[in-house]
């Protein structure tokens, strides 16, 4: 498992290479919840998103133990295929992105940017995870998995090490959860430097991690899914093999689950009146810091902070446009 000391040493290795984001507050978001909110906008991070942490941190440890390696190749709805191809480019090495064909076109053209080669498969979990291995076997290329690799969740929880820092007073942190990389991070770094703190995941609808969690084991069907949603960024539904025994050790049981029109209305909030352009799995955590069972909570959770996880939007393309 992941520890603090790794996180601890992510930090001093991507120091350099990343932004240290700023924490917002919403006089409008605190009157909404009767607590004090505290946004980490990882929307301003390197590439638009948060994943670029992970990504610097793991290819600068892989190049750290093979400085010959050839390259590395991964697969991505999106954000983590942008970081790759970022963070390969700036440490000059070749990289292979694999995306869903439905991939929005401001992520795929972004990956290219940065210099990456750009490979589509069908729009499942297996797909992208087949293609990806088969490309590593033909070039010899290592595979940087989006989530389920411990130099990623080390990376993902320097964000946790920054916004302790910046707000000491914490008592809940809200974390959009996909694979379960970025929760996992948190909770490492959260958990130790505040034993009290209480590390919240929120999903989309339909992907049962409040069950799963509840059990003490993945009970979520096989082969992995895709969970149907307009927030590209979360929708697969199994967490990792890695992360899940994080979540399961340091996480709370209790979940917020976010609709889809929740999310919708949540972006539209965010531009309308916070001046944030975020992208829906963003706008999972703000729904989930003014939602009704937000209200619900202990009061002596008063301070809360929520990870905007990315802010890479294809304006042409807005989610309540097609809906």
């Amino acid at each position: 498992m992941t520890s603090f000391h790794d996180v601890l040493q992510a930090q001093k290795r991507i120091l350099s290479f990343v932004h240290r984001t700023p924490v917002f507050t919403s006089a409008t978001v605190d009157k909404l919840t009767g607590r004090k909110v505290f946004f980490k906008a990882e929307h301003l991070q390197k590439t638009g998103a948060f994943k670029a942490r992970g990504a610097i941190n793991a290819i600068l440890s892989l190049k750290e133990k093979n400085p010959k390696v050839p390259g590395v190749v991964t697969h991505s709805s999106g954000n983590h295929g942008m970081a790759v191809a970022w963070a390969a480019q700036i440490t000059g090495m070749n990289a292979v992105v694999v995306v869903p064909n439905n991939t929005p076109a401001i992520k795929a053209k972004a990956i290219e940017d940065y210099g990456a080669e750009l490979v589509y498969c069908e729009p499942s979990p297996q797909s992208r995870i087949e293609t990806c291995k088969a490309l590593s076997e033909k070039r010899n290329l290592t595979i940087i998995p989006p989530y389920d690799h411990y130099d990623v969740i080390a990376g993902q929880g320097t964000i946790a090490m920054e916004l302790m820092e910046q707000v000491p007073e914490l008592d809940a942190i809200l974390v959009p959860i996909s694979g379960g990389g970025m929760t996992s991070g948190i909770a490492i770094a959260a958990k130790y430097m505040k034993p009290s703190i209480k590390v919240f995941a929120v999903e989309p609808k339909g992907k049962d991690l409040e069950k799963c969690l509840c059990a003490g084991e993945r009970l979520w069907p096989n082969p992995p899914r895709f969970v149907n949603t307009i927030a590209e960024g979360i929708r697969t539904q199994q967490v990792g093999m890695l992360t899940f025994p994080i979540l399961k050790e340091l996480v709370e049981k209790e979940v917020f689950t976010v609709t889809d029109d929740e999310m919708i209305q949540t972006m539209k909030f965010a531009m309308q009146r916070m001046k944030f352009v975020i992208e829906a799995s963003s706008a999972a955590g703000v729904a989930a810091v003014i939602s009704e069972k937000m209200k619900e909570m202990d009061p002596a959770i008063k301070n809360i902070g929520v990870i905007l996880c990315g802010g890479n939007v294809d304006l042409d393309n807005l989610p309540w446009q097609a809906s």
